[in-house]
């Protein structure tokens, strides 16, 4: 926002990647690093409300409620009442302003922290540096329109659908005044009853047509709303698994809904109002033909109304985020009440919170006092510019007919237009409200588009390992750091190496960097520096499908699906091999839990796993892994909720399926590592020791240590029990 006040625009997830975004956010250092990178001087600053005006350093980046970043667009003369509003541009809220107190309150008191923000001598000079996207590959209108192309007939119809569903109503009014000046006035009966049947034809006719369109319409928005979201899942599932490591659930669920407003606003709200506006031109027309003076009235009325409108929805908006603001304070108050309640009673602050409470609900009671003013200023509007409107219509036309310039019967029909024309003008403000929102879904739609997909290219696509093939892995002064601005390196110019066709236990502290080393081996990340050698292939030349064909791993956190024992071990097979299906569940020690539940394999588990004890979850994701057959097999804490028999069973069992492969097996438990070929000792990101588990006790060093406190910590257990 503040490189665009500068005359430059950055896209969004270029900056997500800059400033080391991650399910954490960012912090004012990432920000302040990601300002540099673009050509800004950036300095962070802690002072009170009056430096901050005084500074005149406007646009700046203010810490928002302790939990959000927002732009200060600068302080501005209350001409009304004294002292200053602030204007504060919310990503989360558009334009607000403050008063005063409302924003020391927000910002802090005494004193707030914000990110002054200049462009330095290569502001405008650098370019491309930062353009971690894909421009090609991001979405416009005319991308969107592309699927409204592919049903160009069915899209006609509904086009013509629209146009004569606007032209029937066009004969009512006429039909109207014909039934009163001419049927009525001559009491004609058979001319009304023609009339009347002709009314009828139209009314049903016109409905005929609008359940022709309904169905055309929901088949053109069923099909393109499930294109979108196919295309949606084809590119997600070609992003790479770091975008998934730093993004939380709730934002890509929030694309998925913004396919869905994007997809109802083509199908739905363009071709509604374009119905809504071929209705306000005819009767537009109409009303201009019957009484000129009289649309002259409607289009002034009509105009200041949708004035009016906008106004009060700026009140409103401003409103609206004060209410978010406070009723979020009061739902948090609530909840320490009910969830602290034992800590309150028993350090007597009974008297203290309530007063707390009972504070907010001030607030929020003066808020709904003054949303009460704002609803009763907007119904204020209405009524004089609508109500008003056509008071002074019906006079007009009431004039005309005692004077003898229009009939009755026109009167009728003109009373009849103007109603039709005021729905027409309410689609089109609830259009200017969509086609903003549809924008904004179109924006957060290229965050994801615009991602550069994991390489699926050309070489070593073919690339697949037989037991026998595996060659050994070498990390070379590999160096990694998690995303997020002040991280400290996770791993440190490490130097590894994980033998042929052997079990390789990696062991240490928590935070050591243990799982970090599994993680790169399946490309979760890739930006780190040094080389993963494959053999003598490069990790990163290998396409990361190709690669993971030929791996197996159980990580801590492996997911369980919603579906038979059966799929959720064979994951990836459409036909299931039940030999080796039965193979895996006798290796991973869960076969005879299966036998004993009434559909056995094909028995379902519930959502995350759910029916399904810790244990058994984790011997259904060592199974999934001994199914696949891989050349290399990686396992993170695979045991760590077994049991000390089944863990001693499923360790026998899979020395056979770890002949000849590569393993690499990261764990605490001494029982996991100690059989193991080759062991290496992790320490704060660094490679302290390696041997096999005899060679390692010999030297006394850090293996030593945390074997003995662990079997320092069996024996206390023992004791105890």
């Amino acid at each position: 926002m503040v490189a665009k006040f500068y005359g430059k625009e950055i896209p969004a997830e270029a900056l997500k990647q800059i400033t080391s975004y991650s399910k954490t956010g960012v912090s004012l250092l990432g920000m302040a690093d990601a300002a540099e990178f673009v050509g800004f001087k950036a300095f962070g600053v802690k002072l009170t409300a009056g430096e901050l005006m005084g500074s005149n350093n406007f646009p700046c980046i203010l810490h928002w409620r302790q939990n959000h970043f927002v732009v200060l667009v600068g302080f501005k003369k209350r001409f009304w009442r004294v002292g200053y509003s602030v204007v504060i541009a919310d990503p989360a809220q558009g334009m607000v302003t403050l008063t005063m107190h409302e924003f020391e309150q927000l910002w802090g008191m005494p004193m707030g922290i914000g990110l002054f923000l200049q462009p330095g001598a290569t502001f405008q000079e650098k370019k491309d540096e930062y353009l971690y996207v894909n421009r090609d590959k991001v979405v416009g209108w005319r991308h969107i329109l592309t699927y409204l192309s592919q049903y160009r007939k069915q899209v006609v119809q509904v086009v013509v659908s629209l146009m004569i569903g606007s032209v029937f109503p066009l004969f009512l009014p006429f039909l109207t005044q014909s039934i009163v000046d001419t049927g009525i006035n001559t009491h004609n009966l058979s001319y009304i009853q023609v009339i009347l049947v002709a009314y009828f034809v139209l009314l049903l006719s016109r409905r005929i047509v609008d359940f022709l369109r309904s169905k055309i319409l929901l088949y053109v928005s069923a099909h393109i709303n499930l294109s979108l979201l196919s295309d949606f899942w084809m590119k997600l599932m070609r992003l790479p698994l770091s975008y998934f490591e730093t993004r939380h659930v709730g934002d890509i669920l929030q694309r998925l809904n913004d396919q869905r407003r994007i997809e109802t606003f083509v199908t739905g709200t363009a071709l509604q109002t374009f119905f809504s506006f071929l209705s306000l031109l005819f009767f537009s027309v109409a009303l201009i033909i019957y009484y000129p003076a009289i649309f002259f009235l409607f289009a002034v009325s009509s105009v200041l109304y949708v004035l009016w409108i906008m106004v009060v929805l700026r009140w409103r908006r401003a409103l609206d985020y004060r209410r978010f603001s406070i009723a979020a304070k009061e739902n948090s108050i609530t909840m320490q009440l009910i969830n602290g309640m034992q800590e309150i009673k028993l350090n007597n602050a009974e008297k203290s919170k309530r007063w707390e409470w009972e504070g907010a609900q001030a607030e929020l009671f003066r808020l709904h006092y003054k949303d009460l003013s704002v609803n009763q200023y907007q119904q204020l509007g209405a009524f004089l510019f609508t109500e008003g409107k056509d008071i002074l219509i019906t006079y007009l036309v009431a004039r005309s007919v005692m004077e003898g310039s229009l009939t009755l019967g026109a009167m009728l029909a003109i009373q009849y237009i103007t109603g039709q024309l005021s729905a027409p003008v309410e689609d089109l403000l609830d259009f200017s409200r969509q086609l903003q929102e549809a924008k904004i879904s179109l924006e957060r739609l290229n965050d994801i588009h615009s991602i550069k997909e994991e390489p699926g290219g050309d070489v070593l696509r073919t690339f697949d390992l037989a037991a026998s093939e595996v060659p050994a892995i070498t990390f070379n002064n590999v160096s990694f750091t998690y995303p997020g601005a002040g991280n400290e390196p996770v791993l440190k110019n490490v130097h590894l190496r994980f033998p042929v066709g052997k079990v390789t236990a990696i062991v240490g502290t928590s935070g050591s960097g243990k799982t970090t080393v599994l993680k790169l081996l399946q490309q979760f990340y890739t930006d780190f520096s040094g080389e993963i050698l494959i053999g003598s292939y490069n990790l990163m030349d290998i396409p990361p499908a190709a690669w993971r064909r030929n791996v197996g791993s159980v990580m801590q956190e492996g997911y369980i699906f919603s579906d038979t024992i059966a799929r959720n071990i064979a994951i990836s097979d459409e036909v299931i091999d039940e030999q080796k299906l039965h193979h895996a569940a006798t290796v991973a020690n869960i076969s005879d839990f299966i036998q004993g539940l009434p559909l056995r394999y094909e028995s379902k588990i519930g959502a995350e796993g759910s029916g399904v004890s810790a244990g058994q979850r984790q011997r259904i994701l060592i199974a999934r892994a001994v199914y696949k057959n891989p050349g290399i097999i990686l396992f993170d804490e695979a045991t760590n909720s077994l049991d000390a028999n089944n863990e001693m069973q499923i360790m026998d069992n899979l020395h056979a399926v770890f002949r000849d492969k590569t393993v690499i097996i990261v764990a605490h438990r001494l029982s996991t590592v100690k059989n193991a070929d080759h062991i290496i000792v992790l320490e704060n990101g660094r490679v302290m020791e390696e041997g096999n588990h005899y060679s390692l006790l010999s030297l006394q060093g850090r293996y030593r240590e945390l074997v003995h406190n662990q079997l320092q910590m069996q024996e206390e257990n023992t004791l105890v029990n």
